[in-house]
């Protein structure tokens, strides 16, 4: 037997899956699109998949209802799931589908959007645990001590085999790709389409990535062992599961070519240039894909790439806080502490100067009670809008050589 034969997921299992999946109330098939925008910027012919218009706004639900139909049909009418969001929403419209309860743990910081689309779908809803390792841990001891069936996020063979459905399909979509990137929580996504890839063409490279903030993959692979972190700190809530598993750790081992990091700050450009040049709203961990096909680590040149945009879940807090970020990094929004004589007309001298540089006054504020003002000073803190970092420049040039301080503290906050 071959060491592909011997994984506990099969492209058989796939295919079984993809026989249940027959059901549009359920999962849809989900278009692909070529973006000329993101070619251009890395030398590639890049189509993204977009997985993200899913009934629930993710895949999740494929491998939900492949495992969930399966228990209905054996009896089982009680199931029990732990989640950040996404995995929460494919279980709850999964088994409400097959005639089922279902409960859903979710951390106590889970996004709002995503706690009330998983109570629409049906789900009972807790929330427990200020990480998803204790809500895990929760939920399973919930299922434990009542007849509900655990249906786990990633550690599943059934689950794996549901989501390896979009592999096919994403072959079946573009059979000419040289590099599929999906991101990567606990691994059971990227398991499953790289069983269907790679049973299709081998030659295809698949490449997984991982939010910096909740990195285990390249630590389990150097150690042979599933590696968990005791806590995770990422934008991309949907991939912060904190370790991968044994099942998933395998099938990586045998099929998965690649996997990369990013930073929160590549996942949040990436999240602002799909909404800008895609015209599409993705979350984080759907993001993530992107992120590295624009980053240095990942090298796509000359190549048919296919970045899976995998959830569209993303929460309208989250949204701003991405906003504000990416908008400060291209210097889009500056901040400025301006140190004046405490004066009647200052502000508005400095305001003109501001708008003679055609930029824009967000807000100001005055402040008197710093101990490194001398008396009779003040500073003043701008919140403005600029065209990007040439006409940032520009405006700080401009109030420096109309003889104040000025200091640039838009990076410290």
């Amino acid at each position: 037997m071959s060491e592909t034969e011997s994984l506990p997921v099969q492209y058989r299992d796939i295919e079984r899956a993809r026989e249940r999946l027959e059901n549009d109330r359920v999962v849809k098939r989900t278009p692909i699109e070529r973006s000329t925008s993101l070619g251009d910027l890395v030398g590639a012919d890049v189509y993204l998949k977009m997985e993200h218009l899913q009934w629930t706004g993710s895949f999740k639900t494929r491998g939900a209802y492949n495992k969930i139909r399966q228990d209905t049909d054996r009896g089982i009418d009680e199931f029990v799931a732990a989640s950040a969001g996404n995995h929460a929403q494919g279980v709850a419209l999964a088994a409400t589908e097959c005639g089922a309860d279902s409960t859903v743990v979710m951390p106590e910081n889970a996004p709002q959007t995503k706690i009330d689309a998983t109570r629409d779908y049906g789900a009972a809803v807790e929330l427990v645990g200020e990480d998803f390792q204790e809500t895990m841990a929760y939920a399973q001891s919930l299922a434990e001590e009542s007849s509900a069936e655990f249906v786990h996020a990633y550690d599943d063979c059934d689950i794996v085999a549901g989501q390896g459905t979009l592999g096919v399909e994403m072959y079946r979509d573009l059979p000419e790709m040289d590099t599929v990137v999906v991101p990567i929580g606990g691994g059971g996504l990227i398991s499953g389409i790289a069983t269907a890839i790679k049973h299709h063409d081998p030659e295809i490279r698949v490449v997984g990535v991982q939010a910096a903030g909740a990195e285990t993959v390249h630590e389990s692979l150097d150690k042979g062992v599933p590696v968990t972190l005791d806590d995770t700190n990422t934008i991309a809530d949907g991939i912060a599961t904190g370790g991968i598993s044994e099942l998933t750790l395998r099938t990586i081992e045998e099929h998965v070519d690649e996997v990369v990091t990013v930073s929160d700050g590549e996942i949040a450009e990436a999240i602002l240039l799909l909404l800008e040049r895609a015209k599409q709203v993705v979350e984080g961990a759907g993001a993530a894909s992107v992120a590295a096909v624009l980053s240095d680590h990942l090298d796509v040149e000359g190549e048919t790439v296919m970045p899976l945009l995998c959830g569209g879940n993303l929460d309208m807090t989250m949204l701003q806080t991405v906003l504000v970020h990416a908008l400060t990094s291209r210097r889009q929004t500056l901040r400025l502490r301006v140190r004046i004589r405490d004066e009647p007309g200052e502000m508005a001298r400095l305001s003109r100067l501001i708008a003679d540089r055609d930029a824009n006054i967000h807000d100001v504020r005055h402040v008197r009670a710093v101990d490194a003002l001398d008396v009779g000073e003040a500073h003043l803190l701008f919140r403005i809008e600029t065209k990007g970092a040439e006409h940032a420049a520009a405006v700080v040039d401009t109030i420096e050589d109309a003889g104040y301080a000025v200091d640039d503290v838009s990076a410290r906050r």
